[in-house]
């Protein structure tokens, strides 16, 4: 595609100044400040899965400047990363700040998913509670192959705000939210 649309010398020239295979003092700085990061998987046939994690400030952690890890908590139950990674090691992370910087950082790499106990055992300087009241099922350990920018040209300014009180705002719940019985109902809002 660099060929076709004549971008070959531009993509070089991003892959010399920007794509690096371990992360940055700047970039592990900036992880740190994050609260969510977008994550990609795919199975052992290539089928994808596009999800997100989020949690306090640096909940995603960088062990060092190759390897960063996250907490896995109890969900739904369907664990399609989570499936995907124990598949195909392979994923990506997309971290966005909406508020502040306007800047995005890619990591792209490999996954390896480990309890608790063991990975508070090769590290264990980990966050105690990094999240209050939840336990970690699994952590998810990521060696970086990639770790590149994402340029702040189309990313929106979002300003953080408390969610709506139950009394100001209903809505279906979560599993009925897109079945067709709900489609045409008017969710009232404030």
């Amino acid at each position: 595609m660099q060929r076709q649309f004549g971008t070959t010398e531009r993509a070089a020239d991003f892959y010399d100044r920007q794509v690096h295979d371990y992360l940055t003092p700047a970039m592990r700085e900036f992880m740190a400040r994050q609260t969510m990061v977008f994550l990609s998987t795919a199975d052992a046939r290539g089928a994808c899965d596009a999800t997100f994690r989020a949690g306090p400030p640096g909940f995603v952690v960088a062990l060092d400047d190759r390897t960063l890890t996250y907490p896995e908590y109890r969900g739904n139950g369907v664990m399609a990363g989570v499936g995907n990674i124990a598949e195909n090691p392979h994923l990506g992370l997309l971290f966005i700040d909406f508020t502040r910087d306007h800047i995005g950082l890619h990591i792209n790499g490999s996954a390896q998913l480990r309890t608790d106990q063991e990975q508070r055992q090769w590290y264990p300087r980990l966050p105690a509670d990094p999240a209050p009241g939840r336990q970690p099922q699994l952590w998810i350990h990521i060696t970086v192959d990639e770790a590149y920018v994402h340029c702040s040209k189309h990313i929106p300014h979002l300003e953080p705000a408390p969610r709506p009180r139950a009394a100001e705002f209903q809505r279906p719940k979560d599993a009925e939210y897109f079945t067709t019985e709900f489609a045409e109902l008017p969710f009232r809002r404030p």
